[in-house]
């Protein structure tokens, strides 16, 4: 007991708790964690709220919605950030939490940014257009592979181009595939290889792996060098789920170095059974269509002369028959002109214009009658507007709200929409609600009920 009784002062909690505030705040003004998102929300007010964990701990974070947009990805739980903030207490409940700034992805979050940036700004100036895209020989007889000279890729290249007995001349360009050296030399490799006589198309190849093991393949002197080749290229980098820079870059992406040979080398073998079966088939329909017009010339033969009576009965016929089309088109103009001359002093005789004259004075007064009774129902329609429009202010909850009062509502967590608020056991303590105005909204949260 006497170990309290000498207790030199006494704190009250808000005392304690603001000097804790002030000692954290103090301390930690700027901060920079790692960790893990957990628990994420983000309420109606547009704030994120939620957990950064590692191993062992766990603090509150809070991300505000104004700092939302230099975020370069949305957040979401399970990612490793590193994000830059300071430290704050909330004295009412004493919970201290972190107050984050700006956040970005941790370690191989940032490589996948930086790949993100350099694709988004290449796209932009038009590195992988469709139009610029180079179309690839059928039949190339040189290719110049730019790969690792000890690696698997360039092993399953020549594989393919000795097991189709290919004729194409392949040239090794050795370079290194990973590392820092490897994206100047695999750059000077293509200018090289663009400087080659009888080039028809440049291969880069090499095995998969991790973003950094492929990293060269992403760097911008890699893809400035492939966009400014003049000879075609195809990229063969990594498996088929992985894509490099240079892969939207080249002419052509093959998922593996075998999918490039593939699609580049010839089969020797197929193309000589090919070309046998076309010869083969040529000179069955060429024998067929022979024969068949051979037949049709005996039959236009033996059909010339029935054709040279019926030219002379025909003509005949058609003598006769011009000879009575025009008697009979000068018998129809004869009656078409007394027609026309009759027609023409009957309506001499009628002097329509006068009927014409009347019908449209009597337009006219229909008109007038018209236009004078539409502005009358106009006139009536907005006195009876009017009288409705005052009647629905002096009801309107609108005219309520500038008298002073307010609407509270809450999001509902059932369905996610807001929720009038009628009685205070409709919401819990830390609750956030939104106060309706005449003129604005509030966002509130709830400290207290009474």
């Amino acid at each position: 007991n006497t170990m309290f009784t000498t207790t030199p002062s006494i704190y009250s909690v808000s005392e304690l708790t603001h000097s804790l505030k002030n000692l954290l705040e103090g301390t930690y003004r700027f901060i920079t964690l790692r960790g893990e998102i957990s628990n994420l929300k983000t309420p109606y007010s547009g704030h994120s709220y939620f957990t950064l964990k590692d191993e062992t701990a766990q603090i509150r974070a809070v991300l505000f919605k104004n700092q939302k947009r230099y975020l370069l990805h949305p957040l979401k739980d399970g990612n490793q950030i590193i994000c830059h903030g300071r430290i704050s207490l909330y004295e009412p409940r004493g919970e201290y939490q972190v107050i984050i700034d700006t956040v970005e992805e941790d370690g191989n979050g940032l490589l996948q940014q930086r790949y993100e940036k350099i694709k988004n700004d290449l796209a932009e100036k038009g590195y992988f257009s469709e139009e610029r895209k180079k179309r690839l020989p059928l039949f190339p007889q040189k290719i110049i592979v730019i790969s690792s000279p000890t690696g698997a890729a360039i092993q399953d290249f020549l594989k393919i181009h000795e097991l189709r007995n290919s004729t194409t001349h392949i040239q090794l360009i050795p370079v290194q595939v990973q590392g820092a050296l490897a994206a100047g030399q695999i750059a000077k490799a293509i200018e090289c290889a663009n400087s080659t006589q009888d080039t028809d198309a440049i291969v880069i190849c090499r095995g998969g792996g991790s973003i950094e093991d492929l990293w060269a393949f992403n760097e911008i002197e890699v893809a400035k060098a492939i966009f400014a080749s003049v000879i075609p290229i195809v990229s063969a980098v990594g498996h088929e789920t992985d894509f490099t820079i240079a892969d939207f870059c080249a002419d052509l992406r093959a998922a593996t170095p075998t999918g490039a040979a593939e699609q580049l080398l010839f089969d020797s073998h197929a193309i000589r059974e090919a070309i046998a079966s076309h010869r083969n088939r040529q000179i069955r329909e060429m024998d067929e269509l022979i024969s068949h017009n051979q037949y049709l010339v005996r039959q236009s033969i033996k059909g010339l002369g029935r054709i040279e009576h019926s030219l002379d009965k025909y003509q005949l016929r058609m003598q006769l028959t011009t000879s009575y089309l025009e008697r009979a088109m000068l018998d129809t103009f004869t009656r078409l002109g007394n027609r026309v001359e009759t027609i023409s002093a009957r309506l001499k005789e009628e002097a329509p214009l006068h009927k014409i004259e009347m019908q449209d004075r009597k337009v006219k007064e229909l008109k007038r009658r018209l236009y004078r009774q539409i502005n009358q129902n106009v006139q009536d329609k907005e006195r009876q507007l009017a009288q409705q429009a005052g009647l629905l202010h002096t009801i309107s909850p609108l005219a309520t709200l500038s008298r002073g009062y307010s609407v509270t509502r809450k999001i509902s967590v059932s369905t996610g929409k807001p929720q009038l608020i009628t009685n205070n056991n409709q919401v819990e303590l830390g609750d956030m609600i939104t106060v309706q105005l005449d003129k604005g909204l509030l966002d509130c949260t709830v400290e207290g009920k009474r």
